[in-house]
């Protein structure tokens, strides 16, 4: 019975430094993904700029949509 409650607290103590490595993972992502697609030049970016914004319009919009219902 012991064994379980350390595994448990053994396993609540890496669970933040998991979600703080995906979140270094995933901001490193962001970055290279960001720094190529600076480099393609301002009407690539522009481009992405305006499919973003929609994407989370869209996102928003059904979220609320979902809550309503």
């Amino acid at each position: 019975m012991t064994d379980v409650v350390a595994a448990e607290g053994l396993m609540g103590l890496l669970s933040p430094a998991w979600q703080a490595a995906i979140a270094f993972c995933l901001l490193g992502v962001l970055l290279l993904g960001l720094a190529k697609l600076a480099r393609r030049g301002p009407t690539r970016m522009t481009n992405a700029m305006v499919v973003t914004a929609m994407v989370i319009v869209v996102i928003t919009a059904l979220t609320v949509l979902a809550q309503l219902l």
